[in-house]
């Protein structure tokens, strides 16, 4: 992610403004920006990205049409800018988590936690995040795919991490790819009212998760032995 640039610094990038705070400038353009991409979400929720027009998404955001085309000259951008905003935030969010655990199981699940709290705090983003997955295109749609490399890499280290320091054995691309499909469709049955929050639901997601892929390794390993003895008969 070095040197790409901010949501903020590509919505105001030609800009010439009279001399004003830098902070407060950055202020009021994130809460600006923020409250564009939350109405621009709830369109793509609803419509799909297909479905709605730039005219849809100037009613919603409360901007003229033209207002709407001088900061973003297509849907795709803001597509593009409500995909990387939630992939930076639940990556830093994750970071500063992680730097207070050096335990390889409760970094594991400080990732889970991390992920199902954000997510089930904005599930209309999460909903167009797994909806409208293949759509960005060039630059865009590549910025994107780094993002989700980065955040797929973290998960993969963590794992390999507990897999080394728990002398265990298992796949962990089978492990990460497992994980994401439990943690990533929580959306499409989620009801807060009769299911756990997400501190009480990652616990029991990181039990079931972790105690499977334990069980798999040790099942491999009690196979290797179990081949090991009959050859040596």
């Amino acid at each position: 992610m070095a040197g790409a640039s901010s949501p903020l610094e590509v919505l105001d990038r030609s800009r010439r403004r009279a001399p004003i705070s830098p902070v407060v400038a950055a202020s009021k353009f994130d809460r600006r920006l923020g409250k564009i991409l939350t109405h621009a979400t709830e369109v793509f929720y609803e419509k799909g990205y297909e479905g709605a027009s730039m005219r849809d998404l100037s009613r919603a955001s409360d901007m003229s049409l033209a207002g709407l085309y001088y900061y973003f000259e297509s849907k795709e951008k803001l597509l593009y800018l409500i995909q990387k905003h939630t992939f930076t935030t639940v990556v830093a969010r994750l970071r500063e988590r992680l730097n207070h655990s050096s335990d390889p199981e409760a970094r594991v699940r400080i990732f889970i936690l991390n992920h199902l709290e954000y997510f089930l705090a904005n599930q209309k983003a999460m909903t167009v995040l797994s909806h409208e997955d293949d759509v960005l295109k060039n630059g865009f749609g590549q910025e994107i795919a780094a993002l989700k490399r980065e955040y797929y890499q973290i998960c993969t280290d963590l794992l390999d991490d507990f897999k080394r320091r728990s002398r265990l054995d298992f796949s962990s691309r089978i492990a990460v790819l497992s994980l994401f499909g439990m943690i990533n469709w929580i959306y499409t049955w989620y009801n807060p009212r009769v299911d756990a929050n997400a501190t009480e639901l990652a616990r029991q997601m990181g039990d079931t998760f972790l105690r499977g892929i334990c069980g798999v390794a040790s099942k491999g390993a009690r196979k290797r032995k179990s081949v090991v003895s009959n050859s040596s008969n």
